[in-house]
Order: structure tokens, then C-alpha cells, then sequence
């Protein structure tokens, strides 16, 4: 499959100015939506920040890391966020408040954090090679607790993790596929898969290149995977056949990811130059092309809806575009599914 001709942006790409979020004083690192459309941010800048999704107004900042974050995820409810830092350490938050609940400590950077769709666990993962399972529900409660008896400020003591699966190289990302399954992306190319009952490796995938970028999109219906200059799609319930997967423009080998629309038949990628594009799911066609970041672009996700989607660069901005419908038919998952598989 010949790979998709990067072209300058097209007028109508042009005419779309997207939000811009400022704040942040350093390249970012992640982002992620709550299915409630709130957006946080991991940066260099040790600030994670909290934002309403649509509109990209701040609603507050996380302070507290020593060192640049990595990582920053929100539980389904957005009640907690959890940040892993390079500072060794994770921290567990109150959304509402801001306020530290607890931190769990590590003997290394930390990479990538993730809640289980029930937010009753959280995995860790990072240069110590090791995926870690936090039970974190007994956390949460015991801040209710204090909550309820009026007291603040309080931190909860963290708990021993659950499980402790080593992997041979260091890990980048780990996304939750499941209340049973777990992926991690490891920095050889490798894409592993957990078993979170078991606590056991069920299989490996193995890309061409270091991965940069992971997402379980579609409530975990689909794997995808950024990795040196390609983008891969894994069908999570079909024994992780591979979908598709598409030459890109851009390199990932530094920074970047991509993320596919949670309905429509398109994904978007960004990496190593300034400009944000949108490809066709099924054929790999380049459809848009949107330009204004002002440094590479280091992380982005679609919303939760699809109407939009945020991209995170090197230049400390956060900027939010809205999702063109006509540039690609939509098509629904089921569709999707049926005609790539």
C-alpha cells in the first residue's frame, strides 16, 4: 500500500482556527478525555491541567511532581486523576479539588498511568519495566470517608500493588482494553497483552518500530498502535487481527500518535513537523491537513462524541479543532468492523 502524499493544507483546511488552549510552559505529553468531554494534560512543565473539553477553558491545575509528567489520565467519572511523572512517583487526585489522595512511589520514571473502566484499579508502567496494578477503590473510599466526616486535606495511605508483571524493555504506553484486558507498548517494538484476572502475558505483537503511541478506541474494540512511520489497528474482539495499517508522512520516532474517530471512518496523526492530519480509515487517504502548532506535535485524541479533537505540541500549546464530517462518509463501528476485518 503506497503511502499517503503529504500535500499543503487545502483552503478549507486553512479557514479552521482552532481553540487555543495556553497554560502550559513546556512541550506536552498526553492528553485524555473523560467521557464526561473534561480534557487533562500531562506536560514537562510538572503542571497537569484540567480543561473543559469543548470550549478548552481551565478549570485547574495539579501541583505537586517534582519532575516533568508523563502521563495523565481521568477515571470514567472524572472524580480522580492519576499522573506518573519522572520524579519516580505516581499521584492519585481528587478532580474536584485538586488535592493529592495519595502517591504511590516507584524506583523509576514513569511513563503511562490508566484506569480500569471501572475505576477500581490503576496500572502503572515505565523505565523500570514492570506493569503495576494498583487496587485503588479502597483509596477512593477512604477519601469519602473523610469527606463525609468533614475533614480536608487528608492524605490517604497508598496501597501495596495487586501484581507486578516484568517486561524485557521499558515500557511506553498502557492503555486498558478491557475489565479484563491490558495492553502495554514496549520501546523494541513489542505490543503485549495482559490478562487482568490472571495477572499473566497472553500474547505478543510485534511492530517495526519503537512504540510511541497507544489507544483503546471504541470501548476497546480497537488497538491502535504509532510506531516509526506507521500507524497499525488491531481488532481487539478478533483475536487481535490486524485491520489495517497505513504508511504515514510523518515519523513517530520522537514524538507524536494518532487516534481514530470514535464512530466515523477516519483518524488523526501528528509527529515530527507542525501540521495536524486527517487520514481515511479504511483506504489511508489523506483528507485534511490542518496547520498551527509551532513545534512538533507530541500527543492527540478525538473527544469523546467526535466532534472534535485536541492536539498537544512541543510549543506548550493545546489546541482544539473541530471534526470536519464531510471530508469522510460516517459509517458506523459495526460498519467499520465488518469492512476492514
Amino acid at each position: 500500500m503506497s503511502s499517503p502524499v503529504a500535500s499543503p493544507p487545502s483552503p478549507a483546511a486553512l479557514r479552521q482556527i482552532p481553540v487555543v488552549c495556553p497554560g502550559h510552559s513546556r512541550p506536552l505529553a498526553e492528553l485524555h478525555y473523560s467521557r464526561s468531554n473534561l480534557l487533562i494534560s500531562a506536560c514537562h512543565d510538572k503542571l497537569p491541567m484540567l480543561r473543559h473539553g469543548g470550549s478548552g477553558d481551565w478549570i485547574g491545575t495539579f501541583e505537586g511532581h517534582k519532575g516533568a509528567v508523563w502521563s495523565a489520565k481521568l477515571d470514567n467519572e472524572a472524580e480522580f486523576a492519576a499522573t506518573g511523572s519522572a520524579d519516580f512517583s505516581v499521584k492519585i487526585w481528587d478532580a474536584l479539588t485538586g488535592d493529592v489522595v495519595t502517591t504511590l512511589e516507584h524506583k523509576h520514571v514513569v511513563k503511562s498511568v490508566a484506569f480500569t473502566s471501572d475505576g477500581a484499579r490503576l496500572l502503572t508502567a515505565g523505565h523500570e519495566k514492570l506493569l503495576r496494578v494498583f487496587d485503588v477503590q479502597g483509596v477512593k473510599e477512604q477519601l469519602q470517608t473523610y469527606k463525609a466526616e468533614g475533614r480536608t486535606g487528608i492524605v490517604v495511605l497508598p496501597p501495596p500493588p495487586l501484581a507486578e508483571m516484568p517486561t524485557v524493555q521499558q515500557i511506553r504506553k498502557v492503555v486498558v482494553l478491557s475489565d479484563r484486558l491490558a495492553a502495554t507498548g514496549e520501546v523494541d517494538g513489542t505490543v503485549t497483552i495482559w490478562d487482568l484476572h490472571a495477572y499473566t502475558q497472553t500474547r505478543q505483537l510485534k511492530v517495526d518500530a519503537d512504540v510511541m503511541d497507544m489507544e483503546a478506541s471504541r470501548d476497546g474494540q480497537v488497538l491502535t498502535v504509532a510506531a516509526g512511520k506507521q500507524v497499525y489497528f488491531y481488532d481487539v474482539k478478533n483475536d487481535f487481527a490486524l485491520l489495517n495499517s497505513f504508511p504515514m508522512p510523518i515519523s513517530f520516532a520522537e514524538e507524536g500518535g494518532a487516534s481514530l474517530h470514535p464512530t466515523e471512518s477516519k483518524f488523526v496523526a501528528g509527529g515530527s513537523d507542525t501540521w495536524v492530519r486527517v487520514f481515511d480509515f479504511k483506504t489511508g487517504e489523506l483528507l485534511e491537513t490542518h496547520k498551527g502548532h509551532h513545534g512538533p506535535v507530541r500527543c492527540l485524541r478525538y473527544s469523546p462524541s467526535g466532534d472534535s479533537f485536541a492536539t498537544g505540541s512541543e510549543d506548550g500549546t493545546i489546541r482544539i479543532w473541530q471534526n470536519d464530517s464531510k471530508s469522510a462518509a460516517a459509517t458506523s463501528v459495526a460498519d467499520t468492523a465488518t469492512n476492514s476485518s
